[in-house]
């Protein structure tokens, strides 16, 4: 039977915000594929390049596995790999090179080699799969098997032809989810992963996914794997994974890495019943719009299915902003969505983005102004990142300098002319970090004061902090002050 060793090639481990985090999650997207190709009847293995240090680690997998095949799928479930992180892309490059030393035929499918397949090419990947790649996986290696050397046929790939790079039409997207079965945990360690959570978390989390794409045109916000359809794994299917990774690996909280979570209109309800229907005991997080949480009772049944955390794309306290990035919410929603969230006793967590377009220091003031009044459980910067494929990209992309991809998730270097400088945002991310805590620690102190036998041993920590974070905020303003004038 012949032989794919699947790897991904996003280090979590080298990302250093990601690792001092500890929180990592196995390569959702690369067991999903390597499901599909098991189950059209090839041989195949996992290599999990999440929590090694160096590329060189995979060898002796190679020698001992002996692939025909080496598949570096990355997972495109997860926001950090959309973001053509330096680390990642080298790790790819390199892992090529150690494919084709070891005389395999080696194939790519990541965010940044859909759009910059020549590189992949150039660094030795005889084929890199451009956009969703299962059914083009299967397609290419079920030619390569038959002995095929034209490739024209094939949708969506990438290879070199007379020496130069060249790229076939457009697969349309898979709209049957439920047609690619479950994905092959059993192919991953899970236990190195349990292991990092509970000694840092406390508790143990893995990830799901239950869609593909979005609908939604935020300008700045790239979709080269599943693209602007949304389509869905049916209520049945995802509970159905749900509850065979509570039996197999007592896991009672989940990341539910969609884009947006319960768009379908009655997903959210149905999924409810069956969980409710099962009897299944866990909590989950998820990412959604304050436009879409708002709408019929979703709010209610994803508080009855178990819902712990949501993630909004608040962005900015600007509704200028947000119309420029075709966001396509309004502000009062932000604060709409968020009090009925709170009073669900469901946390509630904002993405803010600085320095898009010609923002204003009155509009970074509009953002902090948000965040202190409506108090999210927690926050998530960055800055503006122009990402190829997107509107937003081309508005700047005359703008652009030099430096064209962050180092790792923790850069937040800008890559155009923003309002201010590299140094200014850096900056502001330590500032507006304190001004949240400060905001916490108010309301600690209200509910000392009102109700002091609820408060919890980490209300109590941002009370206490407050000492702290108020001169160092004050110090940080005055820092700010100096750098508002200085271009990067």
């Amino acid at each position: 039977m012949t032989k794919i060793l699947f790897s991904n090639s996003y280090f979590y481990k080298l990302d250093s915000k990601q690792w001092a985090g500890q929180q990592p999650y196995p390569p959702y997207g690369t067991i999903y594929a390597a499901s599909f190709m098991r189950n059209n009847g090839y041989d195949v293995r996992v290599f999990d390049c999440n929590l090694i240090e160096s590329a060189n680690e995979i060898i002796s997998t190679i020698e001992k596995e002996k692939p025909k095949y080496f598949v570096i799928y990355e997972d495109g479930f997860n926001y950090l790999t959309k973001m053509c992180l330096t680390i990642m892309r080298e790790t790819a490059f390199e892992l090529s090179k150690i494919g084709k030393k070891h005389n395999c035929t080696v194939i790519v499918s990541s965010s940044d080699s859909t759009d910059h397949y020549e590189k992949y090419l150039e660094q030795g990947a005889d084929f890199v799969m451009l956009g969703e790649a299962e059914l083009t996986l299967q397609e290419l290696i079920d030619e390569l098997e038959k002995g095929c050397d034209t490739f024209e046929h094939i949708k969506s790939i990438a290879y070199l032809k007379d020496g130069k790079a060249h790229k076939t039409i457009k697969r349309p997207v898979l709209r049957e989810l439920d047609s690619l079965g479950q994905p092959a945990w059993d192919l991953i360690d899970v236990e190195p992963y349990r292991k990092i959570w509970e000694n840092s978390q406390g508790f143990f989390s893995l990830n799901i996914a239950t869609t593909r794409g979005c609908p939604y045109k935020c300008n700045w916000c790239a979709k080269p794997i599943y693209g602007n359809r949304y389509n869905t794994r049916s209520p049945k299917n995802v509970v159905d994974e749900i509850e065979m990774l509570i039996n197999t690996y007592n896991v009672r909280y989940f990341w539910v890495c969609d884009d947006i979570f319960g768009l379908k209109p009655n997903w959210v309800q149905e999924f409810r019943n069956l969980v409710k229907e099962r009897k299944l005991d866990f909590k989950y997080k998820i990412q959604s719009r304050v436009d879409l949480l708002l709408k019929e009772d979703n709010i209610d049944a994803l508080a009855d299915s178990g819902l712990h955390e949501v993630w909004v794309g608040a962005e900015s306290g600007s509704q200028r902003i947000l119309d420029m990035m075709d966001k396509g919410t309004q502000l009062e929603q932000i604060y709409t969505a968020t009090e009925l969230l709170k009073k669900k006793n469901i946390r509630v967590a904002f993405f803010l983005q600085f320095g898009y377009m010609d923002e204003s220091r009155e509009e970074i003031d509009q953002t902090i102004k948000m965040v202190e009044e409506l108090v999210p459980d927690d926050i998530g910067i960055s800055v503006s990142y122009p990402l190829p494929g997107t509107k937003f990209y081309d508005m700047v992309k005359d703008q652009m300098l030099l430096k064209q991809n962050w180092e790792d998730s923790d850069d937040l270097e800008m890559m155009y002319e923003g309002s201010f400088s590299s140094a200014f945002y850096k900056r502001l991310h330590r500032y507006v970090h304190k001004c949240f805590k400060i905001a916490k620690g108010r309301q600690s102190w209200k509910k000392l004061f009102t109700s002091p036998f609820e408060v919890s041993k980490k209300q109590l920590l941002y009370a206490l902090a407050m000492f702290y974070y108020i001169p160092a905020t004050q110090l940080d303003a005055q820092r700010l002050k100096k750098l508002e004038n200085k271009k990067s």
